[in-house]
């Protein structure tokens, strides 16, 4: 059970990581862009170690203290629970 739970947050990390820098991209062209909201959904649901590897590969949201200081949080949190639930 917990390797598959690993597997999962890791593939939620990849698509997390893939539509932060989708976001960045829509930023430059200044088209319509991905919902804080969409974005902090996918960390806190297990892609945290994906945006925060997102934010600074793509230089993206790194401003934003809800989320240089929230992501890392989520990311400890969900680190915290996968130990206590499955070691």
């Amino acid at each position: 059970m917990g390797k598959a739970i690993l597997w999962g947050m890791a593939v939620l990390s990849a698509v997390t990581f893939l539509v932060c820098g989708w976001d960045k991209r829509q930023a430059i062209r200044h088209r319509r862009r991905v919902p804080e909201k969409t974005l902090f959904l996918l960390s806190a649901c297990g892609g945290a170690g994906g945006m925060l590897v997102g934010m600074f590969w793509f230089h993206h949201k790194t401003r934003h203290p809800a989320f240089f200081l929230g992501i890392p949080l989520l990311l400890i949190a969900e680190a915290v629970l996968y130990f206590l639930l499955f070691l």
